[in-house]
């Protein structure tokens, strides 16, 4: 039913388009043919209005890959900087909630790692809803931020990294072969807040798939198994994506090496001091409202990523 109910409004979308596209130009014939200059230019005007709705349904059809549809993990790295680089991921956890509680998506955290002094050194929270992952797959890379330094007594201007990793969650229906002798898994107390259970039992679970160094962890049950359920299923993701990505790479002949989180590999850059601008470095794309778009306002980022990719095509 859900993916009847996708396919529907995919195309009642289209027929509307089309209907709304054949409406207007039988009005704006006959009011050519009646010299009717105030409806030539409301016609027109309906018209200019939907060649742009076919423009964002066009980036829409970008959304119909195999795992476009499903939910999605997101994980947050703090990278070079400190204190400073643990607040700005936390900076970045924060907009990506805001983000996808404003689209209806329903958003829980699976793993969070507390910086010594301030913000976070990881975190990983899972987005549920329509295309969650097919939205926000663009944001993976290192975001670079501004600022003067709150937590610098003489106020100078620190650059802070943080890099975000975005995996789609997979069911059954994809196989990921998965062997025992693989994997390490290490248990540990959950930090943070919890009740009396949560903190004083080894409930957490991490995970580590030794071939390719992927590292899973996950703390949000209080039950060590589904603990360990929930972080076998990130880790079939991280692997899934890792294999969907070098295929990508072969096809594209273009593969580069995972880089560090720092100077030279950003994919965006958020600005504070002493000028306010968020500008996108694959796009282009600028906001000056950058307090704004730290509140989740990047969907112009996320559909001029997806436009981007219709370019290259």
């Amino acid at each position: 039913m859900k993916e009847l109910n996708t396919l529907q409004s995919k195309i009642n979308a289209v027929v509307a388009l089309e209907e709304g596209l054949q409406e207007n130009i039988d009005l704006l014939e006959l009011a050519e043919e009646e010299n009717d200059e105030d409806l030539i230019k409301e016609t027109q005007s309906a018209i200019e209005d939907i060649c742009a709705t076919s423009q964002k349904a066009q980036i829409l059809t970008l959304l119909s890959g195999e795992a476009d549809g499903r939910d999605a993990y997101l994980e947050v790295n703090a990278g070079a900087g400190g204190t400073e680089a643990c607040d700005w991921a936390e900076m970045l956890l924060r907009m990506y909630i805001r983000w996808a509680e404003g689209r209806g998506y329903k958003v829980s955290v699976v793993d969070r790692h507390d910086g010594e002094e301030a913000g976070i050194k990881s975190a990983t929270i899972l987005i549920e809803g329509e295309m969650a992952y097919g939205w926000s797959k663009t944001e993976s890379g290192v975001h670079r931020l501004v600022r003067i330094s709150p937590f610098d007594s003489n106020a100078r201007r620190h650059t802070s990294f943080a890099s975000i990793a975005v995996t789609p969650v997979i069911d059954e229906s994809i196989e990921i072969e998965i062997e025992d002798k693989d994997l390490r898994v290490d248990t540990y107390r959950a930090s943070g807040s919890g009740g009396q259970h949560v903190n004083t039992t080894d409930s957490a679970i991490r995970i580590t798939h030794i071939p390719s160094g992927v590292v899973v962890a996950c703390q949000a049950e209080r039950s060590q198994h589904k603990n360990r359920a929930t972080a076998m299923s990130m880790l079939k993701a991280r692997l899934y994506e890792e294999e969907v990505r070098r295929k990508e790479a072969e096809n594209s002949a273009v593969y580069e090496d995972k880089t560090e989180i720092g100077w030279g590999h950003q994919i965006r850059s958020y600005v504070l001091h002493p000028y306010q601008m968020v500008k996108d470095l694959r796009t282009g794309v600028e906001n000056t409202q950058a307090h704004a778009v730290l509140d989740g306002k990047i969907d112009d980022y996320l559909e001029a990523a997806l436009a981007l990719k219709i370019k290259e095509k």
